[in-house]
This record gives C-alpha cells, sequence and structure tokens, in this order.
C-alpha cells in the first residue's frame, strides 16, 4: 500500500508564482498540492478546510504579511512552513525572523527569466517541502520579538578567569543545516565573552550571511561577525562562513587565523561542514571541540569522524530539539560524536570542556562528555 502523499498549500500573492511554485511540487509523486492562496485570509480558511501538511509562504502579502501570518499559525496551528523570499537585504532579516518564529526553512524566489536554473531550483524546493513535512515544529524563539530582535543574554559572565591557562589555544567548530540559525543563536547567547574563539558554518545563502552574523551579535555577548579572510580567530568571537564560500582555519605564527575559499561545493554545499571541520582537525587536533547541530544531509559527520579521530572532543544535538536530524544524526550513527545533548545543554557541556581542559587536571575533561 503506497504511504499517504504530502498535502502542501501555497500562499503567495502572485498568480504566475503560485502557478510556478504548484507546477514544480506536482512534479513529485509523493506530494500533492491541495490548494493555492492569494492572501492570508483565503490562506486561513484553506488551512482549516484542506488540512495541509506543510505550507510554502511568500514573505510579501497584500492585507497581512507573511510575518504576521506566521505568527498567528504557529501560535494557532503550529504546522511546518516553507518561507519564498527574495535573496535581498530585507530579505535576509525578514527570513530570519520567520526561522525565529518557527519556519522550518525557506528557499528564495525562482527567477521566471532564468530557465537554465529553475532545474535545480525545483530539487531544492522540493527537497525542503518534503524534509518541512517531517521536521519537528518548534515553538517561536524568546528572542523572536515582533521587531525581529534576538533577546540578549546580559547575565552571561565570564567563565573561564585569568588564571585560566589555554584557552585561547582551543577552538570551537560548529556547523548546522535546516534549523541552525536559531540552534545556533542558542548556543552562542549562553556562551561566556571569554570563550574559546568560535568558527560557524551554517548552510545559507550569500545574501544571508553578513544579516545572521548580525542577528546573533545582537544577541549575545560575544563578538559574532561574518568570517573575513585572514583575519586572527579570537578568544570571545565568533565567525560565521559567508553563504558562499568555505570557511577554513589554518594556524600561522601560533595563532589560528580564518582562510576564505572559493573551491567546489562540498556535499552540495559551499560552504560546507565537512571543509571546516577538516581544516580545524589539520591545525588544531586535540585542542578542537566539534559541534553539530540540526540539519538535512549528512555534512560534517566523515570530517567529525576525523576530528575524533585527531583526538578532538565531539558533540553532536539530540533527535528531541533538532529540527531535522540528519547532519548530528549521520555523526552519531558513524560513531563521530562521542556525545548527543539537547540543545539547551550544550553551551553547558562547552564550557565544563574548556573549563576543564584549561585546570591543572586538564585531561579529565574528555573523560566527562557522556
Amino acid at each position: 500500500m503506497n504511504a499517504p502523499r504530502v498535502k502542501v498549500l501555497v500562499i503567495d500573492d502572485s498568480a504566475l508564482m503560485r502557478r510556478v511554485l504548484s507546477d514544480i511540487l506536482s512534479r513529485d509523486a509523493t506530494l500533492e498540492v491541495v490548494g493555492t492562496a492569494a492572501d492570508a485570509y483565503v490562506a486561513r480558511d484553506k488551512i482549516k478546510r484542506l488540512n495541509p501538511d506543510v505550507l510554502t509562504l511568500d514573505v510579501e502579502m497584500p492585507l497581512m504579511d507573511g510575518i504576521s501570518f506566521l505568527r498567528n499559525v504557529m501560535r494557532l496551528r503550529p504546522m511546518p512552513v516553507v518561507m519564498c523570499s527574495s535573496l535581498t537585504e530585507r530579505g535576509a532579516a525578514v527570513t530570519l525572523q520567520a526561522l525565529a518564529l518557527g519556519a522550518v526553512d525557506y528557499v528564495a524566489k525562482p527567477r521566471i527569466d532564468a530557465a537554465h536554473s529553475m532545474a535545480e531550483y525545483a530539487e531544492e524546493l522540493i527537497t525542503k517541502v518534503k524534509s518541512a513535512a517531517l521536521a519537528r515544529v518548534r515553538p517561536p524563539s524568546p528572542g523572536a520579538s515582533p521587531g525581529g530582535e534576538g533577546g540578549t543574554a546580559g547575565a552571561v559572565q565570564r567563565a573561564f578567569g585569568d588564571g585560566a591557562s589555554g584557552i585561547e589555544d582551543r577552538i570551537i567548530a560548529i556547523g548546522a543545516s535546516t534549523g541552525g540559525t536559531e540552534a545556533i543563536r542558542e548556543v552562542l547567547v549562553r556562551m561566556p565573552p571569554d570563550s574559546p574563539g568560535i568558527v560557524i558554518t551554517q548552510h545559507i545563502p550569500a545574501a544571508f550571511s553578513a544579516a545572521f552574523a548580525q542577528r546573533v551579535n545582537d544577541s549575545c555577548t560575544l563578538t559574532v561577525t561574518e568570517a573575513v579572510d585572514g583575519e586572527p580567530v579570537l578568544q570571545g568571537h565568533a565567525y560565521v562562513a559567508p553563504g558562499d564560500r568555505h570557511l577554513l582555519v589554518v594556524r600561522e605564527g601560533g595563532q589560528y587565523r580564518c582562510r576564505l575559499d572559493n573551491g567546489p561545493a562540498v556535499n552540495h554545499h559551499r560552504p560546507s561542514v565537512d571543509v571546516m571541520f577538516r581544516s580545524v582537525t589539520r591545525c588544531a587536533g586535540a585542542r578542537a571541540i566539534g559541534v553539530l547541530l540540526t540539519g538535512m544531509g549528512k555534512d560534517g559527520a566523515a570530517a567529525m569522524l576525523e576530528m575524533r579521530q585527531a583526538g578532538a572532543v565531539t558533540l553532536a544535538q539530540d533527535e528531541a530539539s533538532s529540527v531535522i536530524w540528519g547532519m548530528p544524526g549521520a555523526a552519531w550513527q558513524s560513531g563521530a560524536a562521542q556525545a548527543l545533548h539537547p540543545l539547551v545543554d550544550i553551551p553547558r557541556r562547552l564550557i565544563e570542556i574548556v573549563g576543564s581542559a584549561a585546570s591543572p587536571a586538564g585531561n579529565a575533561a574528555k573523560e566527562a562528555i557522556a
């Protein structure tokens, strides 16, 4: 007996866009477009009547904008939503706010005049809608205010003290994909301002990565920026890979530095978590800590195993707290991750590991992972 198809409701004020998205989704035998809506009020009625499994939602709509409608959906009837956004500065800010409010994922608006790229776009849209149907819908983040600003972590204090040794020699590498923008923010807001340098690869469009870094920076006591080629990796700072370049870490003159690379996509991604993890293994070895958070696919799992084999500490987000347990699940199933933790516990574990390694009994850190 065939499994039931995923029911999709397409919400967009453009008749052309509704037709394009519906035609693309209807190509997949496991998806069924049960309806379309030109505005939020029509969408509300069709949700009640058609009971869709997934919504695709336009950001810019008349009568009620996509963010206001999403907020109502997540309050009254939480369900998987994939946002359709423009790749612009405004599109980035609004999309990041939508993810904070509980949207599972996003896709760019297709360019109707770019026929050569439509096949690739169709594959991305279908994949993300199918994954959204399996996602764990999160309630809105506490920092998801109406203005889109994240909450701050002003109560986070220095954790390691002036006497701690070797903190500047440690490095934390974090990888994530679907659901990762909020997961990363929730980790960083709980990290103290004297944390080791942190490097981050999040699968994100080039137009979004700077806005993402700024949003997280506004939420926490760490300094969070988009990585710049050649800059040092400093204690108390976190560096986000630009959305179209691999982020690598090298060691020069006893100091870690960011290197940006335009090489080919790895695991269909640039930036790739595997690329970043491998570079961290080469330059930091056992001084590194690797973390894989929620995300679709397997990017990062293979290189995390290499990190663990080199003596690094490796952690992954558990299934229950992940939006999509693809990347962390692959790391756990392959033996790359030493331990699984709920998202809320990961900052505490990182602080314990770094603090233990900086104490006279430093080697106890690895024994205390589980």
